[in-house]
């Protein structure tokens, strides 16, 4: 009788074993895909975030284009490579100001400044952002190693179609343009202005 106890017991120990190691194969499988969605979910809010940013210093672009446009003395082309963010009142916790020598954390926008360009309307630069994780920005596919630069440059009227402006077609707008982060890049664009 007491073996029968002993085994019966013993039996109910390892189906109570058995029981604990299903339920914990079952929260390992479900913590798996909880944190698969919470990445994802982490990604397209980053991504949602970048482009919302965007879309914003675009609209705030169109703007000081339209009031440089309308002044007498105004002049677009003096306002290529301005930053942006000095244009919109609303400041971004993940904006950190000029870029510095430090480096840029992820998820976090900076204002890589030209040091030979300053100029009456501020310093000459990109905007930088440096992405948290693999996203999409301005249709642009981003990773946490590389940093993305966009810079602020005119629209023209290009009549012929040709996508290069000649001294006939006039300057209509200030527009954020992708850049590439290349020392190569950087020297090219400061040659433009």
């Amino acid at each position: 009788m007491l073996t029968a106890r002993t085994s019966g017991a013993s039996g109910l120990a390892l189906s109570r074993k058995f029981r604990f190691a299903v339920v914990l194969m079952i929260l390992g499988v479900l913590w798996w895909f909880l944190l698969g969605v919470l990445e994802r979910e982490t990604r397209n809010a980053e991504e949602r975030a970048a482009n919302m940013v965007i879309s914003q210093l675009r609209s705030a672009l169109v703007i000081k284009g339209a009031e440089v446009m309308l002044s007498r003395n105004g002049r677009l082309a003096e306002h290529r490579g301005i930053n942006p963010f000095e244009l919109v009142e609303h400041r971004w916790g993940n904006y950190k100001g000029r870029c510095g020598p430090e480096q840029l954390t992820p998820a976090t926008w900076c204002f890589r400044v030209d040091e030979q360009k300053d100029t009456e309307n501020g310093p000459k630069g990109w905007l930088i952002y440096k992405p948290g994780q693999p996203i999409t920005i301005d249709s642009r596919q981003a990773n946490e190693a590389q940093p993305l630069a966009w810079a602020v440059t005119t629209e023209f009227a290009d009549r012929n179609g040709n996508g290069a402006r000649e001294q006939v077609e006039r300057l209509t707008g200030l527009k954020l343009a992708p850049v590439s982060l290349t020392e190569e890049a950087a020297q090219t664009q400061d040659a433009q202005r």
